[in-house]
């Protein structure tokens, strides 16, 4: 079999000479960008052959086409710059700082220490021949009438050594359970052990997963660690990866994928504090409904297709073990619960993590991805709804499109009478691509100095060579090849405008018909929180610009930062927020937009910039005749 070498991570191995070499570097675990999946219809899988023949297809641009390349010899692999990924990007400081939606209203945020796995410390009498009362039977008498008691069986195994080494005084963990009058037994250790007692909240997105190690006593956040999702190789959004599980054991190498990356941040959580990983109680996790069914092992082909039904909405507390979560056996998974197949347990998290379930204020939460969901309500009533935006908001079926990590271009400005363009990479390195904030930075440039007009196509009598025709029709040079660090010109071509006025025309007419799905209008909204840490890099003025965002007064909006990871920590300091958000969950009507006449009706009209009504931007109208 042909021996493959890929470069630059050098990483060795052997497949058959009619695989493909895509399906190799993902056995490999060698990131190559496919936002379709391997399903050849991106091409963006390019990689160059630096020795060895190999048969397939080549691009026009140079390189080949992984997915449809296969080797005939040895052969080294070189992938490029773009697709490579550096976690340093993933921990940059915030563009703004994000505000808790409880801060917003001048409250300090606080909730009691109350975690769903609790420890005592138990003093019991040593048996004698006038109390020969079993061992479990002597944490029963010293627990008393407070609770019943259920007991984990493996508490047994472990249960007469931990109390004779301890010299009858053990700590004992319980954890809560449905029914407020039993808690479980889980754990027994001897001695006291009641100060070390620690949590791990964890929020996966599609694209990147963060973690949180957590004290369980006084609340404080220890360490935190971040890293690309590693089923990006096999997708960039939830619908290719979900194709994905339906070949041979997709599901299974999907699962076992991120579960690789959450021990690894385990590892690093606990590496940067110098704790044990013995002294973990609870992990709890939000995650999308698809990310969710993809950790558990479920099968999603019943979420892809309609009636959209997920295996389970709402998820027992698991061991974390069997799952694979190298973590001890009494450690348990506490996930959040989902509402529908396109709206999960992140934004169920992320609205109880903001606080939106306890305020009076019409609320407009918007999450904005590969699949933006969007809540709409206050602390008396909940509607929600998904919109499908596709990838472009992070780089996919952008030609030079790209996630938010080290070359990325964030930020451009475009000079109004030369058109020459101001651009800002990530860490101040060449420019590789361009990552989602800077998207759509470029867009509202070009469109408010005139270079595009409202349906998306380029004025081509200009006074630049910037606007040209290429390959692909008309496009914009925004970083010429001599200072990128791919060696070719970085475009901004009509298809990508066309693509990105799909996606947030998909968003905004989301907002339309949900609102008006409850007899209202976008005057209507009170407050309007930007989730995700995409949301705190978007230019606000921009957005709107573009008609992503309503345009409405300023001071409505606020940032809350990754809502989802607030989430997953509240609950790991406290059941009752655990429970609050079965109850939010259950509160939320899920609207289908894809079964409402309005809503392809806003989406046409959402498909100019920034939209056919005018009237609805007002701010970007007068801007427009300045």
């Amino acid at each position: 079999m042909p021996k493959v070498t890929f470069l630059p991570a050098n990483v060795i191995l052997e497949i058959p000479e009619d695989e493909n070499l895509l399906k190799a570097a993902m056995k490999a675990g060698i990131h190559i960008n496919a936002s379709c999946g391997g399903a050849g219809v991106c091409n963006k899988c390019r990689i160059f052959i630096e020795q060895g023949e190999v048969k397939g297809e080549e691009l026009p641009e140079g390189g080949w086409k992984a997915c449809a390349t296969s080797p005939v010899t040895d052969v080294v692999v070189r992938i490029p710059v773009e697709s490579q990924m550096d976690r340093k990007a993933l921990s940059r400081p915030l563009a703004r700082k994000a505000a808790a939606w409880i801060k917003v209203h001048g409250e300090k945020v606080t909730v009691k220490s109350q975690p769903a796995v609790t420890k005592k410390l138990i003093s019991v009498p040593e048996p004698s021949s006038t109390d020969n009362l079993s061992d479990l039977c002597r944490i029963r008498r010293e627990v008393g009438k407070s609770f019943h008691l259920d007991v984990d069986s493996q508490v047994l195994h472990r249960l007469p050594y931990a109390m004779r080494e301890g010299n009858w005084q053990v700590t004992a963990s319980f954890m809560e359970t449905p029914s407020s009058n039993r808690k479980r037994l889980i754990r027994v250790e001897p001695g006291d052990t009641t100060k070390k007692q620690y949590g791990v909240s964890i929020d996966i997105g599609t694209t990147t997963v963060s973690a949180r190690l957590v004290s369980l006593t006084d609340q404080k956040v220890l360490a935190e660690s971040s890293d690309y999702n590693p089923q990006v190789s096999y997708g960039e959004d939830v619908i290719s990866r979900m194709e994905f599980t339906r070949k041979g054991d997709g599901l299974a190498i999907l699962q076992e994928k991120i579960v690789e990356c959450l021990n690894k941040l385990i590892s690093e959580l606990l590496e940067k504090t110098g704790k044990n990983k013995e002294d973990i109680d609870l992990v709890t996790v939000a995650a999308n409904t698809v990310m969710t069914h993809f950790l558990l092992g479920l099968e999603t082909r019943f979420l892809r297709a309609a009636p959209y039904t997920p295996v389970a909405n709402r998820f027992p507390p698991v061991r974390a073990r069997e799952i694979g979560i190298d973590l001890p056996s009494h450690v348990r998974l506490f996930l959040a619960p989902c509402v529908a197949s396109y709206v999960g347990g992140d934004i169920v998290a992320g609205v109880v993590g903001v606080g939106i379930n306890h305020h009076p204020e019409l609320t407009l939460f918007i999450d904005i991805g590969t699949n933006g969901e969007i809540v709409l309500g206050n602390q008396d009533w909940m509607a929600c709804a998904a919109c499908s935006a596709g990838p472009a908001f992070e780089g996919g079926g952008i030609k030079y499109g790209m996630r938010a990590t080290v070359g990325a271009v964030e930020v451009v400005h475009i000079h109004p009478e030369t058109f020459e363009p101001m651009v800002l990479t990530i860490g101040g390195k060449k420019a590789k691509g361009i990552c989602g904030s800077g998207i759509i930075s470029l867009l509202a440039g070009l469109f408010m100095t005139g270079a595009l007009d409202r349906q998306g196509k380029f004025q081509q009598d200009l006074p630049t060579s910037r606007i040209r025709q290429g390959n692909d029709g008309w496009e914009y040079v925004v970083v010429e090849k001599d200072a990128t660090a791919i060696g070719e010109d970085i475009v901004f071509t009509e298809a990508d405008v066309e693509n990105l006025i799909r996606a947030k025309g998909a968003m905004f007419a989301g907002y339309l018909t949900l609102l008006e799905s409850v007899g209202m209008s976008i005057e209507d909204v009170e407050r309007v929180i930007l989730a995700g840490n995409f949301g705190s890099y978007l230019d606000l003025e921009q957005a709107i610009t573009i008609g992503l965002l309503p345009d409405i007064p300023r001071e409505r909006f606020f940032f809350a930062g990754n809502s989802s990871l607030l989430g997953a920590h509240i609950a790991a300091i406290s059941w009752p927020k655990l429970k609050e958000m079965e109850e939010v969950s259950q509160m939320m009507t899920h609207f289908d937009l894809a079964d409402n006449p309005r809503f392809m009706d806003h989406y046409v009209s959402c498909l100019f910039l920034p939209h056919t009504d005018l009237s609805l931007f007002p701010s970007v109208n007068e801007a427009l005749k300045e």
